[in-house]
């Protein structure tokens, strides 16, 4: 819990690596992640680093990892995971596992191409035998076939220009959708001297590139002339088209059918045998490539921590700096002093002194990791300032069951976050890729305390999905009430409305043992009394929850030695903000405490009494609460303001005071001072530092100082009022998601139980009905209502809560470590 309420102390600590131990000693510090390393290179470009040219053998490799991987996965195969933690090689095992990987990458290559290019072949020759088995018949030999037409010249010509003149024949595949453009361009081109015939495929031929099966457009174009031959050669290369040898004779192309279906087949015989020795060596793959990307991933993590460290002059060690919780400092030098065994050379590390501010190390498990991204998401905090993820456990979803109270809503999230928790362990689980789901996952804890407090305020509103529960007996009574008031059929019959009075002997027996009662259920002023009840609820919890984040401020103040703001801020502080509204809080409980069910209807109003607080005068109908209210409000008052004045003016005044009182000249003439309380957060407040000198930089400038005070208090007193309004919004949600609750279940629940009195009709009804009310009471009640409630709960946090005493301006240590690479 140390660690919790407040983050860890940090060290900064110098390393001297002998450069023989210095890739092992920082690998054993890569799988421990204790270490934050500082480059001490900052000037230094990337490419002019000591180890850069490992760096690029090792992103070479990644990107021949990147390829097996891709190639695995072409193949509908999976990588499996790597089995243990693997440790990062040593450095003269880079060139092996280069070659070997080369080798790999390289044979995987050359099988992947004989693959492809066996399939672009088998393609063509389907496509062949698909062109010549279609059916495509030259134009001369269909004439002879069909005999003498009535265009057949009677007299064949014996000579002329074109004696010599033969028909020519281009035949091959284009895609479908290419075929009409194709044959409308051939067409124009060529002033219609062809004849072209174009048909398509019976059956589908799988893409050698993309291996889904397509359909195919085969056509026979029939012409006279070289030039129009030329034309048409040019015009199906530009439509890529597939063009093949096409015989005349019948028998010809009937033989060369039968040689392309052999050659299909044998072709086929090849791919299959390829194809066999494909997945054998991407079986090879699948074993090495796991562990290699994990070995060369860490491998690269340990050459760019080792170009953030500087080189001695000797040139024999490497220096490094790093961030370090004070006590993993015994784990750090037994590590290098282990890992540095073998060099003969001891590697050594010691602490240095240091002015920045050392980032924030907060360390947590699965139950407080959610909490605490709660907290980070609105900034990390100053170093060791206090943690406000303790108390974020319990603050933050008891504020959400005030906005979502209810016994049904909250066990269906309690129980949807249990079985994540009883799940997590397992790997389905964890892996899952779905980011809704890992976002559920994440806040799975979260989500199970949500759930167990909603349950909770759901008893006390007394409330399971919209509808009271009778626990204990009422404390009214109506048979009491009818009794002794006479109440005849005739008075029943006039009055649809009856009112229970408490003064009546009997009719209050007493208050509810747990939460509200369940008689207020049914009654019609329901709305109203929720109301103030949940009204003054709110200001209660906000005010209480501001208080104890301003105390929360105490602790920071005695932790860095800031003693003086205890009684110029802190104390002013809660003066005002438990004399104004403490007040409250302690009018709305001693009213509740005082007056009675019977006296209820006449006591004062909390609400006149407090205008009048401030207007410092009374009003005759309205009696006070306790003798000498009066003056007890006009004194609280009196301090409130004058609290206001000490809160601007006291720090500013006593900084410049001790600044003026340490800043004196010692006999060599150097001004001395105290450097470690300047109001800056960046600067000062984080941990006290003795100076010998005082830097101009570092000097109060009055001004600077007054005015940050200024606002500081002028955000404070103003955020007194906005922030205890801004936590009626725990009234308004919770109201919200009442009324919600009861429309869902008027409009769909109890429409269906009164559709039919038979057994047989309500139960078929009520399936639909039923399946229709739990989907949106999930939809809209759960998701969207839960949403909203977690979005305020976070605001009321973040804002109302944290800006007491949490600043959220540091930075988080991110250690050197290997988890993300074994995962």
């Amino acid at each position: 819990m140390g660690s919790m309420f407040r983050g860890e102390e940090v060290a900064l600590v110098q390393l001297f690596l002998p450069t023989a131990a210095a890739y092992s000693c920082v690998s054993q510090l890569g799988e421990l992640g204790l270490v934050e390393f500082r480059d001490l290179n900052a000037s230094v470009s990337a490419f002019q680093r000591r180890f850069v040219a490992d760096v690029r053998r090792c992103e070479e490799l990644e990107k021949t990892f990147t390829f097996l991987q891709e190639e695995v996965r072409r193949a509908g195969l999976a990588l499996p995971v790597p089995e243990g933690r693997l440790p990062a090689p040593p450095p003269r095992d880079l060139l092996r596992i280069q070659e070997e990987t080369d080798r790999l990458s390289q044979e995987l290559r050359d099988v992947r191409g004989n693959q492809q290019a066996l399939q672009i072949q088998l393609h063509q020759l389907r496509l062949h035998s698909a062109v010549l088995g279609q059916g495509h018949v030259p134009p001369l030999a269909a004439a002879q076939m069909d005999g003498p037409s009535e265009r057949t010249p009677l007299l064949l010509s014996l000579g002329g220009p074109h004696k010599d003149l033969r028909v020519n024949f281009v035949a091959g595949a284009v895609e479908p959708h290419k075929a009409a453009a194709l044959e409308r361009l051939l067409w124009r081109a060529c002033r219609g001297f062809l004849i072209a015939s174009f048909r398509e495929t019976e059956q589908q031929l799988e893409d050698p590139v993309t291996g889904e099966p397509a359909t195919w457009m085969t056509f026979l174009i029939s012409y006279w002339g070289e030039q129009i031959g030329q034309k048409i050669h040019k015009i199906t290369d530009c439509f890529h088209c597939h063009v093949f040898p096409f015989l005349e004779q019948e028998e010809a192309r009937r033989a060369a059918l039968q040689q392309l279906q052999q050659q299909s087949q044998e072709l086929q015989e090849v791919l299959g045998e390829t194809e066999r020795f494909l997945s054998q060596v991407l079986g090879r793959v699948q074993q090495l490539l796991p562990p290699r990307q994990v070995q060369v991933r860490k491998m690269k993590a340990v050459y760019l921590a080792l170009n953030q460290c500087s080189v001695s002059t000797t040139h024999k060690c490497l220096i490094a700096e790093v961030w370090c919780a004070t006590r993993d400092l015994p784990v750090l030098q037994e590590v290098l002093r282990d890992s540095s065994s073998e060099a003969g050379v001891s590697a050594v590390a010691h602490r240095i002194p240091c002015q920045d501010m050392p980032p924030t190390l907060i360390r947590t498990n699965r139950f407080t990791a959610s909490f605490q991204g709660i907290v980070d998401a609105y900034g990390v905090g100053r170093y060791q300032e206090v943690n406000p993820a303790p108390y974020t456990i319990v603050t933050f979803p008891f504020l959400f069951a005030v906005m979502f109270g209810d016994v049904g809503h909250g066990l269906l999230m309690f129980l949807f976050a249990l079985a994540m928790v009883l799940a997590e362990d397992r790997p389905a689980v964890k892996t899952a890729q779905n980011e809704i789901w890992q976002t559920f996952f994440g806040g799975r804890y979260l989500l199970l305390l949500m759930g167990l407090f909603s349950i909770y305020t759901g008893f006390i509103y007394n409330e399971c999905f919209s509808r009271a529960t009778t626990i204990f007996p009422s404390g009214w009574s109506v048979a009491a009430m009818a009794n002794q008031s006479g109440w005849s059929d005739a008075f029943l019959a006039q009055h649809a409305v009856l009112t229970l009075d408490p003064s009546v002997k009997g009719v209050f027996l007493g208050p509810y043992p747990f939460g509200i009662d369940p008689v207020w259920s049914l009654a019609g002023n329901h709305l109203s009394f929720l109301n103030s009840f949940k009204m003054k609820m709110s200001v209660i919890l906000g005010v209480t929850h501001m208080a104890f984040g301003v105390v929360l401020g105490v602790f920071n103040h005695l932790h860095f030695g800031q003693r003086h703001r205890l009684l110029l801020e802190t104390l002013p502080e809660l003066t005002f903000l438990l004399g104004l509204f403490g007040y409250l809080v302690f009018l709305v409980v001693y009213k509740w405490l005082s007056a009675s069910a019977t006296s209820a209807a006449s006591a004062p109003s909390i609400l006149i009494h407090f205008i009048n607080m401030f207007l410092f005068s009374r009003s005759p109908s309205n009696q006070p609460l306790f003798p000498g209210q009066e003056v007890v409000q006009s004194t609280l008052v009196v301090l409130a303001l004058a609290t206001v004045p000490v809160l601007l003016l006291g720090t500013p005044l006593y900084l410049l005071c001790r600044q003026r009182r340490h800043s004196r000249r010692d006999p060599a003439g150097r001004q001395v001072g105290w450097v470690g309380h300047l109001p800056d957060s960046g600067v000062a407040g984080c941990w006290p530092l003795q100076a010998t000198s005082l830097p101009p930089a570092l000097q109060l400038v009055p001004s600077e100082v007054f005015m940050h005070q200024a606002i500081h208090t002028i955000e404070f007193c103003l955020g007194c009022i906005s922030n205890t309004a801004s936590y009626l919004r725990l009234w308004a949600l919770s109201l919200a998601h009442a009324q919600l609750s009861e429309v869902l279940w008027a409009m769909v629940m109890r429409l269906g139980l009164g559709m039919g009195r038979e057994v047989g009709v309500a139960a078929v009804a009520l399936v639909p009905i039923f399946a229709a009310f739990a989907v949106l009471t999930v939809a809209i009640l759960l998701v969207m209502e839960g949403l909203s409630a977690f979005l305020h709960a976070l605001r009321l946090h973040w804002v109302e809560f944290q800006n007491k005493f949490y600043s959220g301006t540091g930075y988080k240590l991110s250690p050197f470590t290997f988890a993300l690479e074994d995962e």
